[in-house]
């Protein structure tokens, strides 16, 4: 990942890109399905958990940011 990133910012100087590991892109893969409303099981699948729990522990976070997301639609709905 580092040389991918190396030769990418050498070849294009105005679009450098900040260093990154691979299991940094795994998190943003993981984290911005979350956020897009995929279902738990489904993106614990993609990421090879044998039980959505432990996407769930990893990523509580961003369930935390669904739900008061939730909790303001809710409430805008509510008060017309």
């Amino acid at each position: 990942m580092p040389k991918l990133i190396e030769t990418h910012n050498k070849q294009n100087p105005r679009a450098q890109l900040p260093h990154a590991r691979l299991h940094d892109l795994r998190h943003i893969h993981a984290t911005t399905l979350l956020l897009a409303g995929v279902p738990v099981h489904v993106v614990a699948a993609r990421l090879g958990h044998a039980d959505p729990a432990i996407t769930l522990r990893v990523y509580a976070h961003v369930i935390y940011e669904q739900a008061a997301t939730a909790a303001e639609v809710f409430a805008r709905v509510i008060n017309g």
